[in-house]
């Protein structure tokens, strides 16, 4: 199994937890090695850790490393914890990810999931397949059943 959909299961057995929006997203997080508590700022400052190590993301948003689940988690866990417009503040003048670099897409995405699932727009029994439709690469299988 591929890092993407790594995440994406992870986020299906998070919504089967029937947590509340913000502890949704910032368990979320812990896939990136971001603490829940009032240490998550260091982990996140510091990168947090590849927990979830590998590929499987769409072109778009895979900068070929093997931590796009880690980049996208722990964007998350920012986002869901300051907001999107300091988070994207964040992203580009910070960590110098370009909104037209695919770390850069990544994170308007992390940023727009968040959005969506703060806002009930995103139910989070739906969030995995967000996930896969939209970040996921298409494995041979997919391909072949039209998926």
């Amino acid at each position: 199994m591929d890092a993407c959909a790594a995440l994406a299961e992870s986020i299906e057995r998070l919504a089967a937890r029937g947590y509340s929006a913000t502890r949704f997203l910032k368990e979320l997080g812990w896939a990136a090695g971001v603490r829940r508590g009032p240490m998550w700022l260091l982990d996140a400052a510091s990168g947090g850790r590849n927990r979830l190590r590998g590929r499987g993301f769409l072109p778009s948003v895979d900068d070929a490393t093997d931590g796009q689940a880690r980049h996208f988690a722990g964007t998350v866990a920012v986002a869901a914890r300051v907001g999107g417009r300091i988070t994207r503040w964040l992203t580009v003048h910070v960590l110098r990810d370009g909104p037209d670099t695919a770390d850069g897409r990544l994170s308007e995405e992390a940023i727009e999931f968040v959005r969506l699932v703060q806002a009930g727009e995103l139910p989070q029994a739906d969030a995995a397949d967000w996930v896969r439709e939209r970040l996921c690469h298409a494995s041979a299988g997919d391909v072949a059943t039209g998926r």
